[in-house]
């Protein structure tokens, strides 16, 4: 029979832990990539920087959301949090209430420049890739269910399986799993809110045939509307 009768811990006064111990790496990453420059030089919704820049909020959040939090009101748990903090080299971030005003901000134009700059970035990325990565780009495009902690967000559905939330186009790069973008609005039939294929097709242009391009977006668009003729 197993038994730990004879083990012992001892823990040293100054070891500290954390959870996500790779978001130290994601934000070295963001910043070697040009992203967190990006991001300040083309979103322009902060009138006075003090202490934070359009960057700071764009990364809180996605590192929230990385470190298991569902919510704006998870910042909360990573502000007290000291260990994280220091990964950051931060001394202070963004609180839920901020956060909050900062989303409350954004216009569709805003959404659609913060994409781009990631997308000016990701090009950067996918240039320093060996010559076999740009063989054949395989884009895949999927509706998805979102969840919601509600029954009053604005926009919002019923899914078949009785659960509330979004329903949002997800459009991702399938040779290397990343999400290039999400469309607006719910996809698919029934939901008359401007639902669309994003725009991801601009950032790649190439002449092989085997990657789709402006060209395949605009056929795909069209056999899409061809579709919905014959089932009216």
């Amino acid at each position: 029979m197993l038994s730990g009768r004879n083990i012992h811990y001892e823990g040293g006064g100054r070891m500290r832990g954390l959870g996500a111990g790779g978001i130290g790496a994601m934000q070295l990453l963001a910043r070697r990539t040009g992203l967190t420059a990006a991001i300040d030089e083309s979103l322009q919704l902060l009138k006075v920087h003090q202490p934070y820049h359009e960057s700071d909020h764009v990364l809180n959040i996605a590192y929230n959301i990385l470190c298991g939090g569902r919510t704006l009101e998870d910042l909360e748990q990573r502000r007290q949090d000291e260990v994280y903090l220091d990964a950051l080299g931060a001394r202070v971030i963004p609180d839920p209430t901020t956060a909050g005003d900062f989303c409350r901000r954004f216009t569709a134009a805003d959404v659609e420049t913060l994409l781009g700059a990631i997308d000016r970035v990701r090009v950067k990325v996918w240039q320093q890739q060996p010559a076999e990565f740009f063989a054949e780009a395989i884009i895949e495009a999927d509706g998805t269910l979102a969840g919601t902690t509600g029954e009053c967000k604005e926009g919002m559905g019923i899914s078949y399986d009785g659960q509330w939330g979004y329903h949002p186009l997800v459009v991702t790069l399938a040779n290397t799993g990343e999400p290039l973008r999400l469309g607006s609005g719910h996809f698919g039939l029934g939901h008359g809110s401007g639902a669309h294929a994003p725009d991801e097709y601009f950032v790649i242009e190439s002449t092989n045939p085997k990657v789709a391009g402006w060209d395949g977006a605009v056929m795909s668009h069209v056999e899409y509307l061809h579709e919905l003729a014959t089932i009216s």
